[in-house]
């Protein structure tokens, strides 16, 4: 690529910085342009490697994405210019970084508040190795129709509106990165659009000047004129002054200083960039403005008149044929966004998910309609929380209380049981928390812990289906079905289990009414007749009173039924005996113990004998 040429239509970039929005900014302008490949080759992200997913026009590509400058610019030598998306804090070791590999040879710095003496000395090397700095302190810069940096030039639909996706004839050159977007759109309307502009950024020392920047204008036959946009502070117009003096610029200059209005104010006022201010009468607008239109620049009156002076000059031009204004051409239409156009409401599309208790869009999450400060305040407890996302219900205070005592109750029973001894055995296997959890969890079923839903199923239908209790034990006998809830290894009626004690007296001391605990005692009672130890236990007083529970809040008898056909009651189970597990498991690490081997005395060992086997093989002919 020529010297005077930064960027071309097969220009490529590293970007620093995970900036996504910027990515995919920098991509739909190439695609709008029509490019034939990307203008990002490589992202670097310090934290993560890997690949970023984005768009080109309405497919999905990926980028990839290390967490190295070098490493991206060893797999993509081709990329010659780094879009420093780094903090004012680590962008001056990153461009430094830049600037000792051999195929980059642009480096544009975003970030304001470099210290000048860093910048000084990015300048410093940047002259030693022949290389360009476009900063700090910059949006960047773009050429039509081949190569944007970062967020230069905005949104896509801006872009298009001022041509900026097919090349113009002329180049220009800003301190401020937002009035580039202006004279983006004040040259697209008097020209035929840009054919290049660089915001050199509002420090007081940028990496490039207005005179470099003009002088490569000056080279490229492709720019039929230049335009300056400077501002008060600084004198880096005066070189170009002296340029014009020198007749080193001899293409039409339209230039002009804003800043005018600073001689209404007290000497020493700061507008906007760090470099804007002036210092010395020579540094006012007025006075640089002068100097320009003395030096042969053109000058309008004021910023107002700065479209006129492109129109005229560029008017000129093509009248003394010295250009041919370049084609407009359709832009490569870029698709939508779907989160635009669904804010817009221009598609509608199906959803694939439906959640009915929660919604996190807002400034806090919301269960079931109702804002989690206010869950916390009113003192829902987590009984008041399984309410609302359990069952989409406000639940009163008796039920919310009754839920946290069936947690409390069966958090657990020991470490004998088959979900605890599962659970402590992974943690002496060292598996972390999570899996040994799990290991737990997945014994609870029909035989352990999972008999809440079955006896809440059976004492509803048979109670709903007006048998008596007599009924209901005979019908189970009959259908060769334990009745789920029904009977305990242990506790009898002479040795109660004091955790159905503690459930019962809850109920009957809070619960408006207990339907289904009158007829499921009246259960026990022929079962204790039997034997004493078919007494109800906790699994089956816990199904039983929360179908009591449910009964009393008005849910109807298709939606308790839904509710039990869900698992939603056994949940209990699981929720609170998790409690438990995760203490067994704690309880290991924190003793240290070590993997667990069952002793041989606890099995029995009955292999079949060598002489059965022969007898067996005898007749296969073996």
């Amino acid at each position: 690529m020529k010297d005077y040429k930064l960027f071309d239509k097969k220009t490529q970039a590293i970007i620093f910085g995970y900036q996504q929005r910027a990515i995919q900014r920098m991509l739909d302008f190439d695609y709008a342009c029509g490019r034939e490949t990307p203008s990002i080759a490589a992202i670097v992200n310090p934290t993560r490697g890997g690949y970023h997913k984005c768009f080109w026009g309405s497919k999905e590509i990926i980028l990839p994405m290390y967490t190295t400058i070098e490493g991206a610019s060893k797999n993509h030598p081709q990329a010659d210019v780094m879009v420093n998306f780094a903090s004012f804090r680590s962008a001056y070791p990153r461009a430094k970084e830049a600037f000792e590999i051999d195929s980059i040879r642009t480096v544009a710095i975003i970030a304001e508040g470099i210290p000048e003496r860093y910048t000084k000395e990015l300048i410093a090397i940047a002259k030693q190795k022949g290389k360009w700095i476009i900063g700090p302190a910059t949006v960047g810069g773009i050429k039509g129709g081949a190569f944007k940096i970062g967020n230069t030039g905005g949104m896509i639909d801006n872009i298009i509106s001022s041509r900026l996706h097919r090349p113009g004839s002329v180049a220009f050159v800003s301190k401020s990165g937002g009035l580039l977007n202006e004279l983006n759109n004040i040259i697209s309307r008097n020209s035929d659009g840009v054919y290049e502009g660089i915001a050199i950024g509002g420090d007081l020392y940028p990496g490039s000047t207005f005179r470099d920047h003009i002088m490569r204008y000056e080279k490229d036959p492709d720019v039929a004129m230049i335009v300056l946009l400077g501002e008060v502070g600084g004198k880096d117009e005066y070189d170009v002054v002296n340029a014009l003096k020198k007749r080193e610029i001899t293409k039409p200059l339209v230039a002009w200083c804003i800043g005018t209005c600073s001689k209404m104010f007290p000497t020493g006022v700061q507008f906007g960039h760090a470099g804007a201010k002036a210092r010395t009468d020579l540094e006012t607008a007025d006075a640089k403005n002068k100097a320009l239109k003395e030096a042969g620049a053109i000058v309008p009156y004021s910023f107002d008149d700065l479209g006129q002076k492109i129109k005229e000059t560029f008017g000129k031009l093509v009248k003394d044929g010295k250009v041919e204004p370049r084609p407009d051409r359709e832009p490569r239409a870029i698709p939508m966004d779907l989160s635009r156009a669904l804010a817009e409401g221009k598609v509608r599309v199906p959803t694939h998910f439906i959640s009915t208790i929660t919604d996190e869009r807002g400034d806090q999450p919301l269960y079931a309609g109702i804002p989690l400060t206010e869950v916390i305040d009113n003192g829902y407890g987590i009984g008041g929380v399984i309410g609302l996302l359990w069952f989409k219900k406000k639940f009163p205070k008796w039920a919310r209380g009754f839920i946290e005592l069936v947690l409390q109750i069966v958090a657990d029973h020991g470490p004998a049981v088959s979900g605890a001894h599962n659970a402590t055995i992974a943690a002496r296997a060292g598996k972390d928390l999570i899996s040994s959890l799990v290991s737990g969890l997945l014994t609870i079923g029909p035989r352990f812990g999972g008999a809440i839903d079955g006896a809440a199923y059976w004492f509803k239908k048979f109670h709903d289906d007006g048998k008596e209790p007599d009924e209901m034990v005979i019908g189970m006998k009959t259908m060769n079905v334990l009745i789920p809830g029904i009977g305990h290894r242990v506790k009898s009626v002479i040795n109660p289990d004091k955790r159905v004690e503690m459930l019962k007296r809850y109920a009957r001391e809070n619960f408006p009414k207990t339907e289904y605990l009158d007829y499921a005692l009246k259960v026990e009672k022929i079962t204790t007749a039997k034997r004493d130890n078919l007494i109800l236990n906790v699994d089956g007083c816990v199904g039983i009173l929360f179908l009591d529970l449910l009964n009393s809040l008005g849910f109807s008898e298709k939606e308790i039924s839904e509710i039990i056909e869900t698992g939603a009651l056994n949940g209990l189970f699981v929720l609170g005996r998790s409690i438990g597990f995760m203490g067994h498991i704690l309880d290991q690490k924190r003793l240290k113990t070590g993997l667990y081997r069952h002793p041989w005395d606890d099995i029995l060992y009955a292999s079949p004998k060598k002489e059965e086997l022969k007898e067996e093989a005898k007749k296969w002919g073996d």
